[in-house]
């Protein structure tokens, strides 16, 4: 990535018209509700706090791509198998939660997604929590 692009590197969330698009653009046909059921299933387990909730979609400028709950604007997440306990934004805890399910898919045979968990680890140093976010996947 040059210089140029790492300082371009934005998220933008998707306009209602476009949700539709969303995860077939990004996940594919056959991935994508596995994607997204993963995804919540991750939420659920870092976050037994969560009940559910409307998730808004984010579109990186890499060509990434996340969900984020919409419910609360910050998450108390555990992840018992490294430590991490912490608060964090809705954004970071939807960016973890995302990632977490993309590496999960992968090693259970879905390498198409290989690229997207790559987008989002090449964004994260750029989100304002990435140490929070670095450690709750570490």
């Amino acid at each position: 990535m040059s210089h140029e692009e790492d300082i371009l590197m934005r998220a933008t969330v998707v306009p209602e018209h476009l949700r539709p698009e969303f995860l077939p653009k990004h996940f594919g046909l056959n991935a994508m509700l596995k994607v997204e059921v993963s995804i919540f299933g991750w939420m659920e387990c870092l976050c037994p706090a969560y009940k559910g909730g409307f998730w808004e979609f984010i579109e990186l400028s890499n060509g990434g791509a996340y969900m984020r709950p919409a419910h609360a604007d910050f998450y108390d997440l555990r992840v018992e198998t490294n430590g991490f306990h912490d608060r964090v934004s809705a954004d970071a805890a939807g960016l973890i939660a995302t990632t977490m399910a993309l590496n999960r898919l992968i090693w259970q045979g879905h390498g198409n997604l290989l690229s997207k968990y790559e987008q989002l680890r090449d964004f994260i140093p750029h989100h304002p929590e990435h140490a929070a976010i670095l450690n709750a996947l570490d």
